[in-house]
């Protein structure tokens, strides 16, 4: 029986449980049971979700700088231990979560990511085709989640504290965040989808919100993980991945860079992983999903690891069970065909 569970598997119960706890466990512990139940939870589970049992670091970050940090600035009044406490607090709780986990909440709890891959695998149902980034195209997307962190989570709330920009800009990202429509649609609320007309840059964000939904649920048929290319919560994990015990590892090996099967079970089209060995095989684009480790075909080459234990190494033997019902690449294999 035990040899019928794989890490993938297992990952997918992970990401149910998940799924259903951060969209609808509010409904068992309370919208405000002090601030949810840690605070916060380094994975996209949205804060206009009101029926979520926690929600994302890029909320609060965004109204600490809109109203504590921005606004202080301008009022100029106990600026150091009023203002930027409750922020660094905010980065706190995030690190308690992250430094154990690293960006496995990307690859297993993150609501928004496990729906792009349930609908990847709708997509396999229909057979539709299968489109991959080639190395050129995903160098060019890398750096669009740095802009978004930047741009979106940092800058536009801090000059919407300032007065620059529109109080609507106080919370930028969270205006066009897919996740913001996924957990209030699976809640039953349609608030979200209505264009809010209060103001130009309400107009702006909410048509930015909904083609930018739109776009991620035809993008994730065909492609893994469209948005969590360009997730700034990706770039977030990246400031601290170095920091964290829980890592993936890959050992130098004469067979490697010649098979090429772990670049193709990487839902996220890390190249890196087939060509270099040690921390470099791993760019900050990885969710730490462990699907490289789950079809790499050699004995103890690529481990998921936390600290000097390694919780999955790869196999030979698990990578020929694996393949019997998962082609690398995502494509379901039909056991009555074989």
């Amino acid at each position: 029986m035990w040899k019928k569970i794989t890490l993938g598997r297992f990952r997918f119960v992970v990401q149910i449980l998940s799924f259903v706890f951060l969209v609808y466990g509010g409904l068992v512990v309370g919208h405000y049971l002090a601030d949810k139940l840690s605070g916060t939870l380094p994975a996209l589970s949205c804060a206009y979700d009101k029926q979520n049992a926690d929600y994302c670091i890029l909320i609060p970050t965004q109204h600490q700088l809109h109203h504590r940090v921005g606004e202080g600035i301008v009022r100029a009044q106990q600026f150091t231990f009023n203002l930027l406490l409750p922020l660094f607090f905010t980065f706190v709780s995030f690190y308690v979560f992250f430094v154990f986990l690293n960006k496995a909440f990307c690859g297993w709890i993150c609501p928004l990511g496990t729906f792009q891959e349930w609908l990847f695998r709708l997509g396999r149902k229909f057979h539709l085709p299968i489109y991959t980034l080639p190395e050129n195209k995903t160098g060019r997307v890398r750096p669009i989640k740095w802009l978004m962190l930047v741009g979106l989570v940092f800058a536009m709330p801090l000059l919407a504290g300032l007065g620059v920009l529109p109080h609507a800009a106080g919370d930028a990202y969270c205006q066009i965040c897919p996740s913001r429509l996924l957990t209030t649609l699976a809640t039953g609320d349609t608030e979200q989808l209505v264009i809010n007309q209060s103001s130009l840059a309400d107009i702006i964000f909410s048509v930015i919100r909904v083609l930018l939904f739109g776009f991620m649920l035809v993008a994730a048929l065909s492609i893994r993980q469209p948005f969590c290319r360009i997730c700034p919560l990706l770039a977030f994990h990246a400031l601290f991945r170095r920091l964290s015990p829980t890592r993936l590892v890959k050992q130098a090996h004469e067979k490697c860079g010649k098979c090429g099967i772990c670049h193709k079970a990487c839902p996220m089209d890390i190249h890196e992983i087939w060509h270099l060995d040690g921390p470099r095989a791993f760019h900050e684009d990885c969710t730490l999903c462990g699907r490289c480790a789950e079809f790499c075909p050699d004995d103890d080459i690529i481990q998921l690891k936390v600290g000097p234990l390694a919780l999955f190494k790869s196999s030979r033997e698990y990578y020929k069970r694996r393949i019997k019902t998962e082609k690398p690449g995502g494509a379901i294999v039909s056991r009555k065909r074989r």
